[in-house]
């Protein structure tokens, strides 16, 4: 079974714009590691600065591995993410059929 990480977050006023680079620099990272399946980040419709942040990963070990990974390298460079947001995010684990997971979007392209 694969692991799916949604986060839910929000930026300070201003920082907006910064804060959805560094967001797409940690999901394109997540992108090149062996076990993650897929990574990407959305920005709100409404013009707020609330972000999705969504990843897929093989295993819980690839998510343990690859997240202290970009933490490492990424938060070095421009501080922990928590410093962007106005408040603390809504993380959520799931637990998904890979196979099943990516089938629901192959078939809404048809």
């Amino acid at each position: 079974m694969a692991w799916l990480e949604t986060v839910v977050c929000s930026s300070q006023k201003k920082v907006d714009a910064r804060f959805l680079r560094i967001l797409n620099a940690h999901q394109e990272l997540k992108r090149r590691q062996e076990g993650c399946v897929m990574a990407w980040v959305a920005r709100s419709v409404d013009g707020q600065p609330l972000f999705l942040v969504q990843s897929l990963y093989k295993s819980r070990k690839y998510m343990k591995n690859i997240s202290k990974l970009v933490a490492d390298k990424l938060d070095s460079e421009h501080g922990p993410l928590e410093s962007f947001m106005s408040g603390p995010p809504l993380v959520g684990i799931f637990e998904v059929d890979e196979v099943t997971f990516l089938e629901q979007f192959q078939q809404s392209e048809n």
